[in-house]
């Protein structure tokens, strides 16, 4: 009986290993291939629409501003890669598939998009997001 139970746990033990690896690097994977997807789509002349857009906007660029002055140091990430993984764990990469589809149907503002993914970050991971923002469009 008690070897029963000591293979029992064993194979707990290993059947959770394997589930946290499947899980930690399935994220890494996902936020790797958005990474890729995203960087295929924006050539140069939609980048520089996209940095014009948020040059004119002023919401947008009060937040650019307000990470200007963020100390990286104090930040759970700092690169882009590192702030999709978090993206991809607190809202799932089918959540974020269907606001894309629905940013480019027209059918969801920036407002609600805006407010759904406050509502699932924390202030710190808000300010890394800004952060990261800030340095991508000063690069």
């Amino acid at each position: 009986m008690k070897k029963f139970l000591t293979i029992t746990a064993i194979i707990l033990v290993l059947l959770g290993a394997a589930g946290y690896a499947v899980w930690h690097f399935g994220t890494n994977i996902a936020s790797e291939k958005i990474i890729e997807k995203v960087e295929s789509t924006l050539d140069d002349k939609n980048l520089e629409e996209v940095k014009s857009y948020i040059e004119n906007d002023s919401k947008v660029q009060e937040i650019v501003s307000e990470a200007a002055t963020t100390n990286p140091d104090t930040l759970p990430f700092q690169t882009k890669e590192e702030a999709t993984r978090v993206l991809i764990k607190k809202v799932g990469v089918n959540r974020l598939l269907e606001i894309q589809e629905q940013a480019q149907n027209g059918s969801i503002n920036k407002d609600e998009v805006l407010s759904e993914i406050e509502g699932k970050l924390s202030e710190d991971e808000i300010s890394a997001l800004k952060y990261v923002l800030y340095k991508e469009l000063n690069k």
